[in-house]
């Protein structure tokens, strides 16, 4: 008998690993993508970056990013492509650095914005380095085909540093930070979309928490979240549970960070999206490559479930996501690609297939 229940016991082992191996091989982490496509496939400038996306009134996207000779170049310009028909147009260049006395200067990390049953925003930033910044503005009323002349906002504000903002009440919150006194997070508010501004924070040190680039979550029961890129190796986390006037400390979460951007996105069904490079930096470096470009899922904020690899190739940048959830429920995302691309992947989230995380390691 006691053979009989090993030879079972092989029998069962086996088919278990059989089985392991076919959920293994027929698994890609691509699931859930309807479509994955290039904004454009040639362009007049080499290089590009910094990518964001936004639904208009009449539910045309409009993506925008950075292009140029490379990230810093004073030819560095904003160009902005609108999906028409299925078809995204071709980059126009929407802003650029030029100043009064003829000199030019870098533009940098535009964000879209579309005002509830009125104009689409343009924020981005003009200087040298992002250090010493200044915040501009422009706005279309016809969802991205002109752009007003450039507003600068006041003294010291950049407006959505990177990601979008989100609108709380009557009070659109823009999620920010500054680089030139270490690494820290605040949050600028526009009672009035962008005519008079207020600032609060910052929200870390800026010696121990080093953390940029925040983006906002809503939840269910009125709290806000931030997650945000860090040099602390880990995507940051902070929670407000009064609309953005206060917030918690910053803590680490389980998810890796390599010291670059990331986006996230509350979806209508109250969970949240997380676009992300999910790969730790080697010994106790904080920057490391950035590659693969990931998707995971949280409901409460905390436990993180993996979803999608965009992207996953050695020697390679994806990099900077933005993500957004369209009325028809879809998920976009916008990214750069090798630095020479901006893509553009759309995601059914019903048909995402979803693995838990184990201490923020990616299941194999």
């Amino acid at each position: 008998m006691m053979r009989l229940a090993n030879v079972f016991l092989l029998i069962f082992v086996a088919g278990w690993q059989l089985f392991l191996q076919s959920c293994t091989a027929e698994r890609n982490w691509k699931e859930g993508i309807v479509s994955s496509e290039f904004i454009y496939e040639e362009a007049p400038f080499p290089s590009c970056h910094a990518a964001t996306i936004a639904e208009t009134t009449d539910g045309t996207l409009v993506a925008s990013w950075f292009g140029g000779t490379h990230e810093r170049h004073p030819d560095v310009c904003i160009y902005v492509s609108r999906l028409v028909d299925g078809q995204w147009s071709e980059p126009v260049n929407a802003a650029d650095g030029v100043q009064d006395d003829g000199s030019r200067m870098p533009t940098w990390n535009p964000v879209l914005y579309q005002v509830p049953d009125g104009e689409l925003q343009l924020y981005y930033k003009i200087g040298p380095n992002p250090r010493e910044w200044q915040g501009w503005m422009k706005t279309s009323p016809d969802g991205g085909k002109s752009w007003s002349e450039a507003i600068m906002l006041p003294e010291g504000y950049m407006g959505p540093v990177k990601n979008k903002p989100e609108l709380i009440g009557e009070t659109l919150i823009c999620p920010t930070s500054t680089e030139h006194e270490g690494w820290k997070v605040h949050f600028e508010m526009t009672h009035d979309f962008g005519k008079t501004w207020e600032r609060t924070g910052p929200i870390n040190d800026g010696v121990d928490i080093h953390a940029i680039q925040p983006s906002i979550l809503k939840h269910g029961d009125g709290r806000l979240q931030v997650l945000c890129r860090s040099k602390n190796r880990a995507v940051l986390s902070s929670w407000s549970d009064d609309d953005g006037k206060t917030w918690s400390e910053m803590e680490k979460t389980s998810l890796p960070n390599n010291n670059s951007g990331t986006d996230a996105v509350s979806l209508t069904d109250g969970t949240h999206l997380l676009v992300y490079n999910h790969v730790l930096p080697p010994g106790d470096a904080y920057k490391g490559v950035r590659t693969p470009l990931n998707v995971a899922l949280t409901k409460d904020g905390t436990n993180w479930l993996a979803a999608l690899v965009l992207e996953d190739a050695p020697d390679s940048e994806f990099s900077y996501p933005a993500i957004i959830q369209t009325k028809d429920g879809l998920i976009h995302i916008v990214y750069t690609w090798n630095r020479t691309k901006i893509k553009h992947v759309v995601v059914d989230p019903e048909k995402l297939k979803l693995i838990k995380m184990e201490n923020g390691e990616w299941p194999l």
